[in-house]
């Protein structure tokens, strides 16, 4: 952030002022994401049952609005410097050297933080890595337009290239305050959805241990940590102990595909006291190995 905004008192140019605009974001955003990551991987309690995973969609929507801020700014600064303010654009080469270096760093961090965070599960971590990654690539979209400035002397293209970049960086902050929303309302995660479905059906299909079918499938991100609960119907004329390892087998299958997490299976009979099942026998329990 420092080198931008020297690089911004050299060249008095608006774009580079629109990229050290968004560093400034990205010092908040970092400053909130360690916090949220410390409270994130506080245990669960009394009070928190379900654990604080939630304080990194927080981190992420705060993140995500900074950059919108930013982003107003940036369109606000391009706005004067194009029809109220306008001046010449001096000492490129300077600029040119001190976002090359800001481009390195934040790159290769930007790229490690989102590989950390991918691996781990932790949306902090990821959104922090990508938006280190965009402001690298928009640092990179500064430099070349300094060099066309530079090389075109066209004064006005330096407010228009800026007006661009800061449509682009209220883009992705708001992809972040979306996906923020999206954990905060327990919205339902379409590639979760997919994996337990197949896995469910698998064992409708065939697989052991056999179930009759399955209903009221919920599922939810507490940060990296999945929740998912359902229904299976099994043979009325099963045993309890025997349903409950055929949920058990379940669960853990569930919970082993997706990760962190907890599933929780509530077991109903597929027919009605004296009634047949329609499907049969629903297979053999799972060996003891895999009872909790």
């Amino acid at each position: 952030m420092g080198a931008k905004f020297v690089a911004y008192h050299f060249t008095r140019s608006t774009v580079v002022f629109s990229d050290a605009m968004e560093s400034i974001a990205n010092v908040l955003a970092s400053g909130v994401a360690y916090y949220a990551l410390l409270k994130a991987h506080t245990p669960a309690d009394d009070d928190h049952p379900y654990g604080h995973g939630k304080a990194e969609f927080i981190s992420a929507g705060f993140e995500g609005g900074v950059i919108c801020v930013a982003a107003m700014l940036i369109l606000a600064k391009a706005v004067d410097q194009a029809f109220f303010a306008s001046h010449e654009v001096v000492q490129l080469n300077i600029g040119v050297w001190l976002i090359g270096a800001t481009v390195m760093v934040n790159g290769l961090l930007g790229w490690w933080l989102w590989g950390v965070g991918r691996r781990g599960g932790s949306m902090t971590l990821e959104a922090d890595g990508k938006h280190l990654l965009g402001d690298a690539l928009t640092s990179a979209g500064t430099i070349a337009a300094m060099l066309l400035v530079k090389f075109t002397k066209v004064e006005w293209l330096d407010p228009l290239l800026a007006g661009g970049f800061g449509v682009y960086v209220g883009w992705q902050g708001w992809g972040l305050v979306r996906r923020s929303i999206a954990g905060l309302t327990d919205e339902q995660d379409a590639e979760d959805a997919k994996r337990i479905e197949a896995i469910l059906q698998a064992h409708v299909e065939g697989a052991l241990p056999r179930i009759c079918s399955f209903h009221k499938v919920r599922h939810r991100h507490s940060g990296r940590y999945h929740w998912v609960d359902l229904h299976i119907r099994v043979p009325a004329g099963m045993d309890v102990r025997s349903a409950h390892d055929v949920a058990s087998a379940i669960e853990e299958e569930i919970e082993g595909t997706l990760g962190e997490g907890n599933a929780t299976a509530h077991v109903e009979p597929c027919s009605p006291p004296g009634v047949p099942c329609p499907h049969g026998a629903a297979g053999n329990p799972p060996p003891p190995s895999t009872v909790r």
